[in-house]
């Protein structure tokens, strides 16, 4: 139990890390994606718990929430005007409609900090939670992304 204490620990202090150095690079691709990695990370922590790859540990899914809900609240921030240029990732759209990539981002920040006030007590739970907070994200990444893969 101990051990699953320290590791969520170590996955909160690095995804604190993680938010300095974005500051640093305000509105750049590298920023973004960073921030995308952040939630990516929280999310793939929880869909292991919910798929039974990972035992259920509670911290790691207050955690994994927190991080998604926080994340979400200053992502729209890195897409200011004038920040459109050079980032092959982000569609035009977001700077055509910026109204609807905040309240889908606020969405998403509202849903984790929802599911986590109502924290999920088991993997099936997790699952659940991950099915509205994935379509929120696959929801945007539709309309918002351009796949450079």
């Amino acid at each position: 139990m101990r051990l699953k204490a320290i590791a969520a620990a170590v996955l909160v202090a690095g995804l604190g890390v993680v938010g300095v150095a974005i500051a640093a690079e305000e509105g750049t691709h590298d920023a973004r994606s960073a921030l995308m990695k952040k939630v990516g990370g929280a999310a793939g922590a929880m869909v292991a718990i919910a798929k039974g790859e990972k035992p259920y540990d509670a911290e790691v899914v207050k955690a994994s929430l927190t991080t998604i809900s926080e994340t979400a609240k200053v992502f729209p921030d890195q897409f200011k005007p004038g920040t459109e240029k050079g980032d092959k990732a982000a569609s035009p759209k977001i700077w055509e409609d910026p109204a609807d990539f905040k309240a889908r981002a606020a969405k998403l920040s509202a849903d984790a900090s929802t599911v986590l006030a109502q924290l999920p007590a088991d993997p099936a739970a997790v699952g659940a939670a991950m099915k509205t907070l994935g379509a929120n994200c696959g929801g945007c990444h539709e309309k918002f992304r351009i796949k450079t893969d």
